[in-house]
């Protein structure tokens, strides 16, 4: 369930013999899941422990949100992205943010977590978001980002309370897929290119649908790539700050990549999460982009990270036959390996997020270079503490 890695994001399981959603971190009932706290700012996300998902919910709890998660129960911890947002990390105890077993395939478990908790927002995270992994999972991708918004939606409706909550959809750059003009921006039309683009294409109008239909409140962000230290190991920006913090402490020899002339308008996660929260301000509902407004290859990526650690990345050959190759000392660092190649490409993504600006005053803090660094440093520490993470 979340959009960074794969359906369900992380998972803390808990015993509940009487309900998938009714205990607090610390294993006692949290009843109306209040935590005795102010019901007057109450989010839900699903796909909490994903990059954006903890992200937000570190927003949200600094200004005093009360916030609950949907998480998919199994047999091992993986809420690292988290577990610094719990009251008392050492025994898991929550505090105001409480975890709640729940399936984006599963519109009864929704329907119990959203009567219960009554939120006054929600945001809906969860994802199968990986692009590549969607050409193998596709119909699970369409239940869990297509179908999984509608049975969102239809839960709001059924507990009653669509005039009462404000609903923000994760759409994605990806919907413009084999772009028709750039920058894309709201107006832009879609060409989804992949699994994954054409169940959010199926999410951004159910949304749309549903605003007009029933007055709700409801918007989707369509948020354009956007990185961090939390990003999934399995996406290619983490893919090279991991790989290349590697071969810094001597790890690693080289790593290999598919499309290096794929480009992309990279942003910070943390600036992104702002940025749904302030969709849900406004006295009214619309969609915008949220972007920075420019765009760097794969390639780019590669040599910025490298220069990072001191280190020059030049290029020889063409095609797979491509390599990347540190200068100072004629080892190669980069292979390509058409694996990694996707069977429809998505050759360049940039956002227009003069909307957003104008109407949210919203504009990113973090530059290319600086996420590129934080990525960074972040990996190295990793790295040296656990050199098979």
């Amino acid at each position: 369930m979340s959009r960074c890695d794969g359906a369900s994001g992380s998972k803390k399981p808990r015993s509940d013999s009487n309900s998938n959603c009714s205990k607090d971190l610390n294993g006692s009932a949290d009843g109306t899941g209040d935590g005795g706290g102010s019901r007057d700012k109450v989010a839900l996300i699903t796909g909490i422990t994903g990059q954006d998902g903890s992200y937000l919910a570190e927003f949200l709890l600094k200004k005093d949100y009360e916030v609950h998660g949907i998480i998919r129960r199994a047999s091992t911890f993986n809420t690292t992205r988290i577990e610094h947002l719990y009251a008392d990390p050492k025994a898991h105890k929550g505090g105001k943010m409480k975890l709640h077993y729940g399936d984006m395939t599963d519109s009864s478990s929704l329907v119990k977590i959203i009567n219960m908790v009554k939120p006054t927002e929600i945001y809906n995270l969860a994802a199968q978001s990986h692009v590549k992994v969607s050409f193998d999972l596709s119909e699970y991708t369409a239940e869990v980002d297509a179908v999984g918004t509608l049975r969102i939606l239809d839960a709001i409706r059924t507990c009653g309370i669509e005039k009462l909550v404000r609903f923000y959809q994760a759409s994605t750059s990806e919907l413009y897929g084999k772009v028709v003009e750039t920058p894309q921006n709201e107006q832009t039309p879609f060409y989804p290119r992949s699994p994954y683009a054409c169940a959010k294409m199926y999410g951004f109008w159910i949304v749309i649908n549903y605003r007009e239909a029933y007055n709700m409140y409801a918007c989707n962000g369509i948020l354009f790539n956007h990185e961090s230290p939390r990003r999934g190991e399995n996406f290619v920006t983490r893919k090279i700050t991991r790989s290349v913090a590697k071969i810094l402490l001597n790890q690693m020899e080289y790593f290999e990549l598919g499309n290096l002339d794929s480009k992309r308008d990279w942003g910070h996660a943390s600036d992104y999460v702002e940025a749904m929260w302030m969709m849900l301000q406004r006295d009214s509902p619309s969609d915008y982009v949220i972007a920075t407004g420019e765009t760097h290859s794969v390639r780019e990526f590669v040599e910025a990270a490298f220069k990072h650690i001191g280190r020059e990345i030049t290029w020889q050959g063409s095609g797979v036959e491509e390599v990347g190759i540190e200068r100072s000392t004629d080892t190669v660092r980069v292979r390509i390996n058409p694996k990694y190649f996707r069977p429809t490409e998505v050759d360049l993504l940039l956002g227009d997020a003069s909307k957003a600006k104008r109407e949210l005053n919203w504009t990113p803090k973090w530059s290319f270079l600086q996420l590129v660094s934080d990525m960074m440093n972040a990996d190295i520490e990793l790295m040296k503490k656990n050199p098979i993470a």
